[in-house]
C-alpha cells in the first residue's frame, strides 16, 4: 500500500486510481456532475482568472499554515467537505475521514447522507461538524436537531441548494440509484473490482451488516441496497427562509449555511442568524451552467462585510487554488471528492497522503510567493489573467 500511495503525486492522481478501484456505479456517483458538466468545468476554469505576483528575497525559512475558524484553530486552512455514502467507497469510510481529519488537525463535515450513525463519528477522535438536508416538517426538523445536539456536534451545516434532486441522467448512465437496486449488472460491476468487493463491500457486510442511510432524519433510514429505490428527498420544495429561522431558534451551536452564491442570499442568511457561509455550487452536481463559487466570492464577501466567516468549496485540487481563494478573502476552503478517492484506495493512509500533498503544495507556493503567514495573503498577490482583464475592459 505504501508504494502504491507513493506513486500518487497530486490530488487528481487519486481520482485516476479510484477509477481503477471502484465499481462503475460508485465511481459514477462520486464523480457525478449535472447534465453536460458546465458548472463543474466553470469551477475549475475560475482559478485561471487569477495569476500570482510573487515577491523576491523574502525570508521564508518559517511558514505558518494554521487558521482560526468559528472559535477553533486548525492546523491547515482546508477541510473535508460532506460526502454521502462514503462507507461504500471505503471500508468504514466516514470513520476513516473523520479520524484522519482529527489526526491532521482539520475539520471534516459529516454528510446527512452518510451510512454511519452520527453518534459514532463525533468526539475527540472524530469531528464536531454535521451537515443536514432538512426534513419536510418542523417536527421532523426539531427531532433531527435534537439528535445532532445529543451526539455532541457544535457546528451545524445546512445545505440550501437541494430543493429538488438533480437530473438523474448521469447516475442512470453509470447504473447508480439510491438505494442501489440489486441486479445482475450491479453484481458484475462488483465482481470486476475484486479488491473493492472483498475489501470494502463484503467486509462491511460481515463486520457491520448491511449499511443504511443513518442520518437523514432523527431515525434510521432505508438500507443502501434495496429493491425500493425511492429514498425520500421529497418534501423540500416548500422550505424557505422561515425554515432556516426555525433551525436557528432550535440550534444553539454554530450555524453554517452551505450553497450560497447570490450576495442577497448571503445577506439574508446572516440576517437570519447564520454564523458562517459556504460559497458553493454543490460540486457542480445540481444546476448546470451555474456560476463558479470563486467568481462569486468577492460579491459575497462584500455583501456580508466581515460579519461572519466565508468559506468556499468547488473544484479545488491544488495548493495554488486554495491560496487564490484565501487571497481573494475566503476564510477557509473545503474539498470533497479527492478525500473520498483517497479513502477508497488507501484508507487512513490514503487520506493522510492527500492532506500531506495539499499542505506541501500550499507551504511551497507560499514560500515562492514570498508569504510566511496566511494573514499576509491578499489581492496584492494576484493579478487578473490577460483574457479576464480584456473582458473587463471591453465596452
Amino acid at each position: 500500500m505504501t508504494s502504491r500511495l507513493e506513486r500518487i503525486l497530486n490530488l487528481d492522481d487519486f481520482e485516476q486510481a479510484a477509477r481503477r478501484h471502484l465499481p462503475r456505479p460508485l465511481m459514477g456517483y462520486v464523480s457525478s456532475v449535472a447534465e453536460d458538466g458546465h458548472t463543474a468545468q466553470a469551477s475549475r476554469d475560475a482559478f485561471e482568472d487569477h495569476q500570482f505576483l510573487p515577491r523576491a528575497l523574502v525570508n521564508v525559512s518559517s511558514i505558518e499554515l494554521e487558521r482560526e475558524l468559528l472559535g477553533r484553530r486548525y492546523a491547515l486552512p482546508f477541510g473535508i467537505a460532506p460526502m454521502g455514502i462514503s462507507a461504500l467507497s471505503a471500508f468504514r469510510g466516514d470513520r476513516v475521514l473523520a479520524q484522519a481529519a482529527a489526526t491532521a488537525g482539520i475539520p471534516m463535515i459529516v454528510s446527512g447522507s452518510s451510512l454511519t450513525p452520527m453518534e459514532d463519528l463525533a468526539g475527540e477522535q472524530g469531528t464536531d461538524w454535521f451537515q443536514a438536508y432538512l426534513p419536510g416538517t418542523p417536527e421532523e426538523v426539531e427531532a433531527l436537531l435534537a439528535r445532532v445536539t445529543r451526539a455532541g456536534f457544535r457546528n451545524l451545516v445546512i445545505t440550501v441548494d437541494f430543493a429538488v434532486p438533480p437530473n438523474p441522467e448521469t447516475h442512470r448512465r453509470h447504473g447508480f440509484s439510491s438505494p442501489l437496486r440489486p441486479s445482475l449488472r450491479l453484481a458484475w460491476d462488483g465482481l470486476v473490482r475484486p479488491r473493492w468487493l472483498f475489501g470494502t463491500f463484503l467486509r462491511t457486510l460481515v463486520q457491520d451488516g448491511m449499511p443504511h442511510f443513518e442520518n437523514n432524519a432523527a431515525t434510521r433510514g432505508v438500507a443502501v441496497l434495496s429493491r425500493n429505490v425511492n429514498r425520500d428527498f421529497s418534501g423540500r420544495r416548500h422550505l424557505d427562509w422561515s425554515t432556516l429561522a426555525h433551525v436557528r431558534s432550535h440550534w444553539s451551536g454554530n450555524l453554517v449555511v452551505k450553497g450560497i452564491l447570490h450576495p442577497d442570499d448571503a445577506r439574508r442568511a446572516v440576517a437570519t442568524g447564520a454564523d458562517g457561509l459556504i460559497v458553493s455550487n454543490h460540486g457542480g452536481r445540481q444546476l448546470d451552467s451555474t456560476v463558479a463559487p470563486l467568481r462569486m466570492l468577492p460579491e459575497v464577501l462584500k455583501a456580508v462585510d466581515g460579519a461572519v466567516p466565508v468559506m468556499i468549496d468547488g473544484g479545488f485540487r491544488r495548493g495554488s487554488h486554495v491560496l487564490k481563494a484565501l487571497a481573494l478573502g475566503a476564510d477557509f476552503v473545503f474539498l470533497g471528492r479527492p478525500f473520498n478517492y483517497a479513502a477508497s484506495i488507501g484508507g487512513d493512509a490514503g487520506v493522510a497522503r492527500a492532506v500531506q500533498l495539499l499542505a506541501e503544495e500550499i507551504e511551497r507556493n507560499m514560500a515562492l510567493l514570498g508569504v510566511t503567514r496566511l494573514a499576509e495573503l491578499g489581492r496584492e498577490q494576484l493579478r487578473p489573467a490577460r483574457s479576464v482583464a480584456g473582458e473587463h475592459q471591453a465596452p
